[in-house]
């Protein structure tokens, strides 16, 4: 897959992926105006967007409703080097969610995609052209 990334002004970039454009900025504190998700805070959502899906489809082969389902994500970072140190994902289960069940969604979410790729990073490659 192709992802064509644009600079539409600011510190904004944008990242257009088949008919989707997902828009980034930079808090204005870092100078630019706030009117998207950093690039950072897109990466921390895609974990959790991930593991949500995965925790969304455990219940939906299972008959499991979702009503009040929620996922909630945060994460810590070195103060000095701003280095990630941590994610934190808590599944919040719907009431009346099967106990027997509590440690196989929790073994699905671990299955995320986005997760196992921090996990077993990529080789990247940076050019110019």
């Amino acid at each position: 897959m192709v992802m064509k990334v644009s600079f539409p002004g600011g510190l904004a970039v944008d990242a257009a992926i088949g008919s989707f454009v997902v828009h980034t900025d930079q808090p204005t504190a870092s100078g630019g105006d706030n009117s998207a998700p950093s690039p950072f805070l897109l990466f921390i959502a895609s974990i959790a967007t991930c593991a949500g899906f995965f925790a969304l489809r455990f219940c939906q082969q299972r008959g499991i409703p979702t009503d009040g389902m929620e996922l909630v994500s945060a994460f810590d970072t070195n103060p000095e080097s701003h280095k990630l140190e941590k994610v934190r994902i808590e599944l919040k289960l719907p009431e009346n969610f099967p106990q027997k069940y509590e440690q196989a969604i929790l073994r699905a979410m671990d299955q995320c995609a986005v997760k196992r790729a921090i996990m077993d990073p990529p080789e990247f490659e940076i050019t110019t052209a």
